[in-house]
């Protein structure tokens, strides 16, 4: 006998997205709805909390309104609720936090706090729904979580179960890429204005260095940063015109091979099947291209549309744990710094 399917609702807050998405079975992305604020943080070069957690206050009922109509069901025809609780900016959080927990008790749903981190991770097990199923990832794998506020590789022997095998000792990778934008004059955010600009020029132009850590599966970025300053200061310093292109092009090219050379040698190192690339960063051309052209591992690498801050990933591994049994009581406070690896 077919059981029926579990459909997860969640809620995503935890930044900049007012996010909500309804997904099947952990998989089938039923609806998914994000308002984003990036246009109205651009003007600060980056995230202004106290304007984000009122945006989300602003969008967050239209936004879950609109995933449960695209859905075409009603609150009471899902089966759980699902929202991140950290880590993340802690008044965005609460915001979400507080309208899944109306939404589960009005209805009487069982309710489960997300890790943000998790949530980027499963977004490789989604595919739209009416689409035909994506492969999944197998275990062991290796996870990249590169993103504006953490890179980290993550060792996974089963689902929900989380080993850090590294991260980064400074800078993220993405955070690394906003300020070398601002820099070069670049727009926010930088991640693709990097992109952008690097497509007109040579990833050869500048040999950026890349750190030398004692720990194998740790990353610095901010040795890469600092040579792009001072290469700047010293072509400004020469009355020359920077070669924007190619700065951009070198830059992006130091952080790739960074990242990919690591992340492969991890997997190497403990037999992994498969390769994760989740996060902000992971839409990086460049990023995708670097592993897609090896033929070693198989990698997964979420859609565009889920490399950013999204409610589907939530609720994809929201559906993991509530069909464990797994659940929060209304009373759950966020966590603001949540470390993936605390959840084991």
């Amino acid at each position: 006998m077919k059981t029926p399917p579990l459909r997860v609702l969640a809620v995503e807050s935890s930044c900049d997205e007012t996010a909500a998405a309804v997904v099947a079975n952990g998989r089938e992305i039923l609806s998914s709805v994000i308002a984003s604020q990036v246009d109205l943080h651009a003007q600060f070069g980056g995230v202004y909390p106290e304007i984000a957690s009122r945006e989300h206050i602003k969008a967050v009922y239209a936004v879950v309104n609109e995933a449960l109509q695209q859905a075409h069901l009603e609150l009471g025809d899902v089966d759980g609720i699902a929202v991140t609780r950290g880590p993340g900016l802690a008044g965005s959080l609460v915001v979400g936090a507080n309208m899944a927990k109306a939404l589960a008790m009005s209805v009487d749903l069982p309710i489960i706090g997300v890790n943000h981190l998790e949530g980027h991770i499963y977004s490789s097990w989604l595919y739209a729904g009416g689409s035909a199923p994506t492969p999944e990832p197998k275990f062991p794998l290796v996870a990249l979580l590169v993103s504006g506020g953490h890179t980290e590789l993550i060792l996974m022997r089963e689902h929900l179960t989380y080993q850090r095998l590294g991260g980064t000792v400074d800078d993220a990778a993405g955070e690394a890429f906003d300020k070398v934008a601002r820099l070069l004059d670049l727009p926010y955010p930088g991640g693709p204005s990097i992109q952008k600009a690097a497509q007109e020029g040579s990833p050869r132009a500048f040999n950026f260095p890349k750190a030398r850590l004692s720990e194998p599966f740790n990353f610095s970025f901010s040795g890469v940063k600092t040579a792009v300053l001072r290469t700047v200061q010293d072509l400004r310093a020469q009355g020359k015109t920077l070669p924007i292109g190619d700065l951009a092009a070198s830059f992006q090219a130091a952080v790739v091979s960074a990242l990919y050379e690591k992340t492969m040698d991890a997997a190497r190192q403990f037999g992994a099947q498969d390769i994760i690339v989740a996060g902000g960063v992971s839409a990086n051309k460049a990023l995708r291209e670097a592993f897609r052209s090896q033929t070693q591992f198989k990698v997964h690498i979420p859609h565009i549309s889920l490399c950013t801050d999204n409610a589907a990933m939530i609720a994809a591994a929201g559906y993991q744990h509530l069909a464990r049994g797994e659940r929060d009581n209304l009373d759950f406070d966020v966590l603001p710094t949540w470390y993936l690896t605390a959840l084991v």
